[in-house]
């Protein structure tokens, strides 16, 4: 430390005497030998006071309390500055850490969209993070039952991302399409209430088409009500199904119920995202969402949805504050 002094007192006596560019350059490489060696702020605001009092002993003692004061003022600052570095890079870390995990989960959770002349489905799920708190899982039988759970879980982030797991595996481990929902949601609900945290909960409408007979049955366990338009009156009801939240009670029965489906019926199936403006107790969200389905009939399922996710977009300026789930079986 001590030939580190002697040199910083000869580079800063020389710029006092001749102020010129290369003097400064002088001093800027030896700041980086001080940074190489790990030197401090506050050690080198000393080392600067020391040769200051060596150079000019004439000066009043004001200004070396101006130093004490400004040495004491850099260690703060770099424990803080230090702080902050090591908050940005965990910050930075996590960051990575979530990108892989939603790629993990979009490997894990993909499904594919059922494709039979039977029935028109389409999906749009677009999360607001990213981590989809929103699942769509098909299942489908040869030309027989197609199976759909539109799932919402209560809570965000990876947390959620590992109980929309547990939702899969209980999914796949079901493996038929032709299973009643309300035997799918008592399965499930046995395996959530099981598996995961008290705090996390899970909504789910699960529906079944009945290929050969147009007949839809469908079952819910709090989730949002599905909209059923009925072409031949033009109009739109709501598929309620009172049924628990998946994981709060170990033994719980779900009713399930059924609609005969006609030529140009559909029946929109979402979650609460889709539904978020309706914090605005003067807009009913569920008649905006018909009235905009109604005006969209003549397009395809897939196109019915993204144009409804457009259109709420523009309606919400582009602010949607929750994940966003539609899913649209046309007949």
């Amino acid at each position: 430390m001590n030939e580190l002094q002697i040199q910083y007192k000869k580079i800063l006596a020389d710029y006092i005497e001749n102020q010129t560019e290369r003097n400064l350059y002088i001093g800027q490489n030896f700041i980086r030998q001080l940074i190489q060696k790990k030197i401090t702020p506050e050690e080198v605001i000393g080392m600067h006071k020391h040769a200051i009092e060596e150079i000019s002993p004439d000066l009043p003692p004001a200004s070396a309390h101006g130093y004490d004061f400004l040495i004491e003022i850099m260690v703060h600052f770099g424990l803080t500055l230090k702080e902050r570095q090591s908050l940005l890079e965990r910050q930075e870390e996590l960051r990575i850490e979530m990108n892989v995990a939603a790629n993990i989960q979009n490997l894990m959770l993909k499904t594919t969209v059922p494709n039979t002349n039977q029935i028109d489905i389409g999906m749009v799920s677009i999360p607001i993070r990213k981590m989809n708190g929103d699942y769509v899982h098909f299942l489908m039988d040869d030309d027989t039952y197609v199976g759909v759970a539109v799932t919402d879980v209560v809570g965000k982030g990876v947390p959620a991302a590992l109980c929309m797991s547990m939702v899969k595996y209980g999914l796949d481990t079901l493996e038929y399409a032709e299973n009643n929902p309300a035997y799918v949601l008592e399965v499930l609900n046995r395996i959530i209430e099981k598996s995961v945290d008290d705090s996390m909960f899970v909504s789910m409408f699960y529906g079944r088409f009945d290929i050969v007979n147009d007949l839809f049955t469908y079952g819910s366990a709090g989730h949002e009500p599905a909209l059923y338009y009925s072409s031949v009156e033009d109009t739109f009801y709501d598929l309620e199904s009172k049924g628990l939240l998946l994981g709060v009670m170990p033994e719980v029965k779900y009713p399930q119920f059924e609609v005969q489906l006609q030529n140009n019926d559909f029946i929109i199936m979402m979650t609460d995202g889709v539904t978020e403006f309706r914090k605005d107790e003067t807009i009913n969200s569920r008649e905006i969402i018909g009235n905009l389905a109604r005006s969209l009939c003549h397009l395809s399922a897939q196109q019915m949805c993204e144009a409804i996710y457009e259109e709420l977009q523009k309606l919400q300026k582009f602010g949607l504050e929750d994940d966003f789930t539609v899913v649209i079986f046309k007949k």
